[in-house]
């Protein structure tokens, strides 16, 4: 039988052997202030990205509830396609596109500093 060989790029082993000599990682000490800050801009983008969470659960779920509660949006077509599939299929993306825009402004203004406050947009 054939012996196996490695065969990795060079940038590969160099990466290798530096993580053998330098031990494990460790996590970056900081100075009290900072690490207040990191905390404070952590918590306020996990609340903000609760609030993106619900949304795009809301538009997901409403999606079926609106085909449920509107069932003649099959009858209807534009350019030949029923209307309940074009709210399906075309629809949710350019929505997940402008809530992740959206998103990342607000996670940057809390890393800018500029949105500290809930009331912020």
């Amino acid at each position: 039988m054939a012996k196996r060989v490695a065969v990795m790029s060079p940038q590969t082993r160099l990466a290798r052997s530096r993580r053998r000599l330098r031990g494990r990682w460790r996590m970056p000490r900081l100075d009290p202030d900072d690490a207040e800050r990191a905390l404070r801009n952590y918590r306020l983008q996990r609340r903000r990205g609760v609030a993106a969470l619900v949304l795009i659960f809301a538009m997901l779920l409403g999606l079926p509830l609106l085909l449920r509660v509107a069932p003649g949006l099959t009858d209807v077509r534009l350019l030949g396609i029923p209307v309940s599939w074009l709210v399906l299929a075309v629809l949710p993306y350019p929505l997940m596109s402008w809530l992740a825009g959206w998103q990342l402004r607000r996670a940057e203004r809390v890393e800018d500093g500029t949105g500290h406050g809930d009331g912020a947009r």
